[in-house]
């Protein structure tokens, strides 16, 4: 039996009055049966009539979102529950890419013939709700027995080349082989190309979802090297081996240092990732993956002062000079990831001399603008940008902390600056 949030029993009970039977289908069943928690809910419902009647029937429990109408699917948001509803439908393959499917919404369809579509047989993974059973028409709970991950239909796998990155997140999230069949159809679908078919997004989703989701995310990253992926990836293929198992282990032990923020974590995930590339190859691979212009600024700070040493860093001058280079505390799990904690005594101590500062995710702010050397009667030249680089480094080295001491310290070596 599998259990499912309470508040859903009421849903069911409404269903059955109209003789639909409601099936939860997908991730959240193969989860429950790995005693792992899952909030993301997809039931599919056989016996509707038509959407409209399903949207009606849904209305009265929660915000009803039909924005994949087309697809058969709506959304339903219950307190803090989003639940898919689906009819059974069809796919078949009409042009390239990841969305290249004619979608043909069949209520008739068994649940066998509705489930075929799905890519791995741990995902077509049933439970009806008012029989109390479990329904596995293609044996995905034998396959999670044996550890093993095994496509649905090997022909139709190739379909969408998504597939390939899904395979690689869900046999390094749950530990699982990869079959025989599905890893030379993965590497068939790489030396054709197809992932050159499939939007950045997808792609940086799968990459997230594999480092996010996995205990062990390097196994991916072998098993992408496996399968040929570094035909895409190609930066990778660029690492000499002991660059690309660095870089696996390091991205093995940033895991131990995440945080409660998934942006920074990304951050932090990709500037580990790009390590060992250059500039250039670093800009390729991050352009592959986004668009994201505040993402290349969080992480090119990181790769460009990767070798400042943490031992360097002992007065506050070098921590406030630090803090006008990278945002420390990210530099510092940074540092720990790429030297596998070797120097955490001193990470700790810079992290907390920083803190103190107030300078640990940003720089100290000047205590002299522009406005104060218009106050004093020069004219804006490109001397101005000089003279307050000059007063800020006056600044943190200590030689004025209050903007009172700052104005005299200004008037007093004006002549000397100018």
């Amino acid at each position: 039996m599998i259990d499912y949030p309470n508040n859903l029993e009421k849903i069911f009970d409404k269903l059955k009055k109209f003789s639909i039977k409601p099936i939860i289908i997908g991730g959240y069943v193969r989860d429950k049966i790995l005693n792992i928690d899952s909030k993301d809910i997809d039931i599919e419902l056989y016996g509707v009539k038509n959407f409209e009647n399903l949207e009606n029937i849904l209305q009265e429990f929660g915000r009803v979102n039909s924005v994949g109408k087309s697809f058969g699917v709506c959304k339903l948001t219950l307190k803090d529950l989003d639940i898919d509803f689906s009819l059974p439908r069809s796919e078949s393959k009409i042009s390239s890419g990841h969305k290249g499917f004619n979608v043909l919404v069949e209520n008739h369809l068994d649940f066998k013939t509705a489930t075929s579509r799905r890519d791995f047989t741990i995902n077509a993974i049933g439970y009806d709700v008012q029989e109390r059973k479990i329904l596995d028409p293609f044996n995905g709970r034998e396959d999670l027995k044996l550890k093993i991950l095994k496509a649905v239909d090997i022909i139709k796998f190739a379909d969408d080349p998504l597939r390939v990155l899904r395979a690689i997140q869900f046999s390094s999230r749950f530990n699982l082989k990869i079959d025989d069949m599905l890893l030379m159809k993965c590497r068939a679908m790489i030396n054709e190309s197809l992932l050159d078919e499939l939007p950045k997004e997808r792609v940086f989703d799968e990459i997230k979802k594999l480092f996010f989701k996995s205990t062990k995310p390097s196994k991916g990253f072998l098993l992408l090297k496996e399968m040929g992926g570094f035909s895409y990836f190609r930066e990778f293929a660029l690492l000499s081996q002991d660059e690309f198992l660095s870089t696996l282990n390091s991205i093995d032990h940033l895991k131990r240092f995440t945080i409660n923020n998934n942006k920074t974590n990304i951050t932090l995930m990709l500037s580990v990732l790009c390590y060992y590339f250059n500039e250039r190859d670093s800009k390729i691979f991050l352009s592959r993956l986004t668009n994201e212009v505040k993402l290349f600024e969080s992480v090119f700070p990181l790769l460009k002062h990767k070798n400042i040493s943490l031992d360097e860093q002992k007065t506050d001058y070098d921590i406030y000079l630090l803090a006008t280079k990278v945002d420390i505390e990210l530099f510092l799990i940074f540092q720990q990831a790429i030297e596998l904690s070797k120097n955490r005594k001193k990470s700790k101590e810079i992290y907390e001399k920083a803190s103190k500062l107030g300078v640990l995710n940003k720089e100290a702010e000047p205590l002299l603008k522009g406005r104060d050397l218009l106050e004093l009667g020069l004219k804006p030249s490109i001397k101005f940008s000089q003279i307050l680089a000059l007063a800020y480094d006056a600044q943190i080295k200590g030689k004025f902390i209050i903007y009172k001491e700052a104005k005299a310290w200004l008037k007093k070596e004006l002549d000397l600056l100018l």
